[in-house]
């Protein structure tokens, strides 16, 4: 299955195994509990699923990889205890609590989170003298004498023999305690989470033609040449880097991500071709609809791969804006929310705090409400820049109001909501300018390649993509509309034209 089908079928599991019978006991009983196996290639997305399901269930996650583990740090250190039996004294073993427990424990008195998923990957790669004792722990959820805390469910992950020679075959005892998942990679699935996450562009109008190219692992006799997901994800953040700081992307930065020259080579001629396209096509101005007529004839005559990457171009250019758009959207929404709160403190007459007080009080509640989910791990980089806006926006609203020195809170709030009412007034000049840009780009592509497949292509990524999708449903484009509809005309048509001809050739028969 693909990476898609294990995080459901994962999912599912862990929710099974945390519901709960009227008495509030787990309804499946530990030793029953099999844990999760994920087995897949090197950089597929195991660890990525987890966080992703522990962030949607809102429980807790520890990980750690079992390759560095020895027998004592995974069950404890043996210490000497005195005991009595049958009124005589004996030395008797017993083991300090294993490093893996412990930290499950940490994590629970640091968050207050009682479950969660315990995740050990690469479980096959323990060491000899480690296999009892993983055995025992699959079954009884133990390590030593140390269980498991209570609603935490194991997770394992591993990859296969033939991507690791520190991995050992799991006899079947072992197979026999656990649910395997076998993951292999999947392009289509990778795009939607690459699409989702704002992998650049270049990587996946490359991959969308060389799709053979996402994932490749050879044994040459120079060692293992690979190319994996995570490679192409970290490769795309540090083009996004560069691309900042302007410094050059060039072959070599991609091969130390993309661990296959035959590849690295290929995207890098492809990326070279790719900037240069967005350098001589000037997007900016065909967005803002400034282009000439010498650059729409250039359009107009290129080639196929020409064409096809100036698209992308677009489609990535203006789903950029509608990205921006959409945040400020979301931080204005978030401000809304404290404002909303903050106005009702004002109103309540037992309340004797000034709007100053009320507003540091909130300011210091989110605060501590971002430092909490920090240390739970469960917060997002985007949910954490989002709670960073908020409280930059309280620390601004701090900072008029005590400059204002307004002892009445309705006069006071009025200046706040004066600010929070100029920030909506460019969200909406944000928002009506991004609507002409996409206005624009439509009449660029229709003028120079009319109702082709370029207008196919272009309506077909604004109508899949995250950003453009939710975009336009929030703030709609007649050109867009216009132009859908007419493309699903055009694919009817062509379709209607394709039975006939079908109907020909068996007439001609």
């Amino acid at each position: 299955m693909n990476i898609k089908e294990a995080k459901i079928q994962t999912e599912n599991a862990v929710k099974a195994y945390l519901l709960k019978d009227k008495y509030g006991r787990y309804k499946t009983d530990r030793v029953r509990q099999r844990p999760v196996l994920i087995i897949g290639a090197p950089g597929i997305g195991k660890t990525a699923i987890m966080e992703q399901i522990a962030a949607e269930l809102g429980i807790g996650l520890v990980s750690y990889s079992m390759t560095h583990h020895t027998r004592q740090s995974a069950i404890g250190l043996p210490y000497i205890e005195k005991r009595e039996f049958e009124g005589k004294e004996y030395s008797v073993s017993e083991y300090t609590m294993s490093e893996i427990i412990a930290s499950v424990h940490n994590y629970i008195k640091s968050t207050g989170i009682k479950e969660g998923i315990l995740f050990l990957d690469e479980i096959n790669c323990i060491s000899e003298t480690l296999s009892p004792a993983m055995l025992q722990f699959l079954q009884y959820k133990t390590f030593g004498n140390t269980p498991v805390p209570e609603g935490w469910v194991i997770v394992t992950a591993g990859n296969p023999p033939e991507f690791n020679k520190s991995v050992r075959e799991f006899d079947v005892a072992t197979l026999d305690r656990v649910k395997k998942i076998n993951v292999e990679p999947n392009y289509e699935v990778w795009r939607e989470y690459a699409v989702q996450k704002g992998v650049h562009n270049a990587i996946i109008t490359y991959l969308d033609v060389k799709k053979d190219n996402f994932y490749v692992i050879e044994t040459t006799v120079d060692g293992k040449s690979f190319v994996t997901a995570r490679g192409w994800e970290d490769l795309s953040q540090m083009i996004q880097l560069y691309e900042e700081m302007g410094t050059e992307v060039d072959e070599s930065l991609i091969e130390q991500y993309i661990q296959h020259h035959e590849t690295a080579r290929d995207f890098a001629l492809y990326y070279e071709i790719y900037s240069k396209y967005k350098t001589d096509y000037k997007v900016l101005e065909i967005l803002e609809g400034k282009y000439d007529k010498a650059l729409a004839h250039r359009a107009k005559k290129a080639g196929f791969d020409e064409r096809i990457t100036l698209i992308s171009l677009l489609a990535d250019t203006i789903n950029g804006k509608m990205k921006e758009v959409l945040w400020e959207e979301e931080c204005t929404e978030g401000v809304f929310e404290v404002l909303k709160e903050v106005k009702a403190e004002c109103g309540d007459k037992k309340n004797e705090s000034t709007l100053l007080e009320i507003l540091r009080d909130k300011e210091e509640s989110k605060k501590k409400e971002l430092e909490n989910r920090l240390i739970s791990g469960l917060l997002g980089r985007k949910d954490e820049s989002l709670m960073r806006e908020v409280i930059e926006s309280l620390d601004i609203y701090i900072e008029e109001t005590a400059k204002k020195a307004l002892s009445d809170r309705k006069k006071a709030f009025a200046a706040v909501k004066k600010l929070f009412d100029a920030r909506l007034a460019g969200l909406d000049e944000m928002s009506e300018g991004t609507v002409e840009m996409l206005d624009n780009m439509l009449d660029f592509i229709n003028e120079v390649f009319g109702q082709g497949q370029e207008m196919a292509l272009i309506i077909a990524q604004l109508t899949s993509g995250n950003y453009s999708a939710k975009f336009i449903s929030r703030y709609g484009s007649e050109k867009y509309f216009e132009n859908s509809k007419q493309m699903m005309f055009y694919e009817r048509q062509k379709d209607i034209m394709k039975q006939i001809e079908r109907l020909d050739s068996l007439e001609q028969e």
